[in-house]
């Protein structure tokens, strides 16, 4: 694309309450404007998971139908995101031992020593996702998580973070994007894509977990000096408390929803027994009333459980690394009333809301600063992001043609790595097929 042309990404959610499609653009001011965004409500995903293609499929056609309709722009290809209770990480160290250490570590090196992580071995039925480099060593020193492309040492090592997901299931998300006539970009961790969306630099280097709260899952990230150090998915969401809410109160699941948003509180001690909502009857049954504080009572007790998974992730990480800047709740589910005391009482940590509203421009719709799209433009961040870093790779590449002549050994190493993919059975990893191809044709036929 020439660059003169306007860059339109677009990031495409599948949740288990909605599915959401946004489109944006970046400005010279580095920042994202939204030029138009679709949501449908989603009905065949349960947890983070598809359930029922046919149902995904023309609920993401929709949205997408939507957004291209307000952005002016025909949406082909997408960056999705990734989530569900069958997401899992590992920490995992890499090891390459140099030919000559007097020679610049150079980018391929480092390309094949993240490559290498897709070999680690993983269970049946189960496939690495996504590898995201840490931290980097020369000769046991440490060197920080900047890439340390030029530098000297007979050893380079790095730790890094290896998600895993079941096949199926990343199976079944590319099978909704390709049904849907779409091409997936990239296919991205949630809770990493909002916290692109709501997190600060200085937050990630002070250290903090992002507990994102949706519809079905409660995804965390979390870092410590600017690393990403652990990620989890808890298979509890706002659903979960609907359907408290349903079952507690005697009501259908269509009245427990409207409540739940409308008067749901998250302390039931903030509410008073003497307001109450009338919940209409049933076919001409008499209406049932249900107080505001035994409603907070209902999802109090579910709150507290999903917050006390949420300490014990972070337990995980938190005996070395003290986070300094706490919890940012974000997501549907946290715009809960009273969310952040309950929350602070159960962690003992400083509590925040987070808007994803630094990154987008003043002309974006103010709406779309909810938490409840967190993830929907970190997306579109992360693939903003993706895509300058390829274009400047190519863009450089281009204009020094001896640099591509040299670089054999990098076109067998991508070439091994596009068939390992292929041959796993990673139906992600296709679009690297073309894009290396494409690019290698390119870079072959200058002059």
């Amino acid at each position: 694309m020439n660059m003169s042309e306007p860059v339109y990404i677009a990031g495409l959610d599948i949740g288990t309450t909605k599915i959401a499609c946004i489109v944006g653009e970046k400005m010279p001011n580095g920042k994202i404007e939204i030029r138009g965004y679709g949501k449908t409500d989603s009905t065949g995903v349960r947890r983070g998971v598809v359930v029922n293609i046919d149902e995904t499929v023309d609920a993401i056609k929709r949205a997408v139908a939507t957004a291209s309709e307000q952005s002016k722009v025909d949406i082909k290809s997408v960056n999705v995101g990734i989530a569900g209770h069958h997401i899992k990480s590992l920490q995992h160290r890499g090891v390459l031992i140099r030919e000559n250490a007097d020679v610049e570590i150079s980018e391929q090196e480092l390309n094949k020593l993240q490559a290498d992580m897709y070999k680690i071995g993983t269970s049946p039925g189960e496939e690495i996702v996504n590898v995201i480099p840490q931290e980097y060593f020369i000769d046991g020193e440490a060197v920080g998580n900047r890439r340390p492309k030029g530098m000297l040492g007979n050893k380079l090592e790095a730790n890094f973070h290896v998600i895993i997901g079941q096949t199926a299931a990343v199976r079944n998300i590319i099978m909704c994007i390709e049904q849907a006539g779409l091409h997936m970009e990239n296919m991205i961790l949630e809770p990493i894509a909002s916290a692109t969306a709501v997190l600060g630099e200085d937050e990630k280097e002070a250290g903090v977990a992002i507990v994102d709260i949706g519809g079905g899952t409660t995804d965390i990230a979390i870092f410590y000096d600017s690393i990403i150090y652990h990620t989890a998915v808890i298979p509890l969401g706002g659903n979960v408390i609907t359907e408290d809410i349903r079952q507690g109160c005697s009501i259908i699941k269509k009245h427990a929803e409207e409540i739940k948003v409308k008067f749901g509180s998250a302390v039931a001690s903030e509410n008073s027994d003497d307001e109450v909502v009338s919940i209409p009857g049933i076919l001409g049954r008499e209406p049932k009333e249900v107080s505001f504080r035994n409603l907070a009572g209902i999802i109090q007790a579910r709150l507290e459980e999903i917050f006390e998974f949420v300490n014990a992730e972070i337990q995980k990480v938190n005996s070395e690394h003290k986070l300094i800047a706490g919890i940012v709740l974000t997501g549907g589910g946290s715009m809960m009333k009273h969310i952040r005391q309950l929350a602070e009482f159960k962690t003992g940590m400083e509590v925040t809301l987070g808007r994803p509203n630094e990154h987008l421009s003043n002309e974006t719709a103010e709406d779309l600063a909810s938490p409840m799209y967190s993830t929907g433009i970190g997306l579109v961040l992360e693939g903003m992001a993706k895509y300058e870093k390829e274009h400047k790779k190519s863009k450089t590449i281009k204009t020094t043609p001896v640099e591509v002549d040299d670089d054999k050994d990098g076109k067998e190493e991508r070439q091994e790595i596009v068939e390992r993919e292929n041959n796993n059975g990673n139906g992600f990893m296709n679009r690297i097929v073309t894009v290396f191809t494409k690019f290698f044709k390119e870079s072959d036929n200058i002059e």
